[in-house]
């Protein structure tokens, strides 16, 4: 089938352009931010540990980890895919509107974001990544639709019913990988993580939801590398492995480790009674944010 006709730009305003990609970014924060705060103002998530942070300080993490996402997503991009930008033309770094981020590169970002805001708050650093895990799927659906409509990051020839012909990627019918990975590292990880949360209880078991969403993307990218295009500026590596693969499988280590010992360590008592979690406290006028 033909691609259809997206526009990457959903709207002009003057010299300023509106694109789907940056929209999709604001959607995954905003939605993630708030389906974290549905988790952590329901009591019956927290039986048996207090919720690892308040909304008020979770309203302070969204700003670090956004510029965890860019600020990684940019550099992975550059030391995984493109490292000669750095001799060549370094300046071009900076220019994160021209496209061109990592996901890899965005989890160590947040990843070192989140590390840094829980050492200055004094929190557990792998409760608080059970909360932003939960969430960060719904940021990578948007991500990969937004991939599909920019025509970008297109899958191998395929004789299926459902290849697409991209714009620029020569007449073959292709796989529309970026739909295969909204589908399951989006739709699917999230549902893995809901039953985690919700079904299982798991929020208190410290990394244990982390654990899952590292593993679980691990495993899904490394699936998804097979039907999908390589970076023609990008070596060929040996036995077929891709960069996207090789990136993935220690994630797939430290995330089964996560889980295992999560689930390893003895569960903690129940809360008194009356100490469950509840809404967190307004921030005062003269808090500081």
């Amino acid at each position: 089938m033909p691609f259809p006709d997206f526009d990457p730009v959903l709207i002009h305003i003057g010299p300023f352009a509106i694109r789907w990609y940056a929209l999709a970014y604001v959607a995954g924060i905003l939605l993630g931010w708030r389906y974290a705060v549905a988790m952590l103002r329901r009591p019956v998530l927290w039986t048996r540990r207090p919720p690892p942070l308040t909304t008020v300080q979770l309203d302070d993490l969204i700003l670090w980890i956004t510029l965890g996402v860019i600020v990684g997503g940019r550099i992975g991009h550059t030391l995984f895919y493109t490292p000669e930008l750095i001799w060549r033309d370094p300046a071009e770094i900076l220019k994160v509107w021209h496209g061109g981020m990592s996901f890899h590169g965005g989890a160590l970002g947040v990843l070192l974001a989140m590390a840094v805001f829980s050492w200055r708050n004094k929190l557990d650093l792998l409760r608080v990544g059970d909360v932003a895990a939960a969430a960060t799927p719904i940021g990578l659906f948007f991500g990969r639709i937004a991939n599909f409509i920019n025509g970008e990051l297109w899958g191998r020839p395929t004789d299926a019913p459902w290849g697409v012909i991209f714009p620029g990627a020569g007449p073959l019918p292709r796989h529309p990988s970026q739909l295969y990975e909204a589908a399951l590292e989006g739709l699917g990880l999230f549902a893995l993580l809901a039953w985690a949360v919700w079904g299982k209880s798991w929020t208190n078991r410290r990394g244990v939801i982390m654990g899952l969403f590292i593993a679980g993307y691990g495993v899904v990218r490394i699936s998804l590398e097979n039907v999908r295009e390589p970076d023609g500026y990008m070596p060929h590596f040996p036995l077929g492995l891709t960069m996207g693969m090789m990136l993935s499988a220690p994630m797939v280590l430290v995330g089964a480790w996560l889980v295992w010992r999560g689930l390893k360590e003895p569960p903690p008592p129940p809360l008194p009674a009356g100490t469950a979690a509840g809404p967190a406290p307004a921030r005062k006028a003269d808090e500081p944010a």
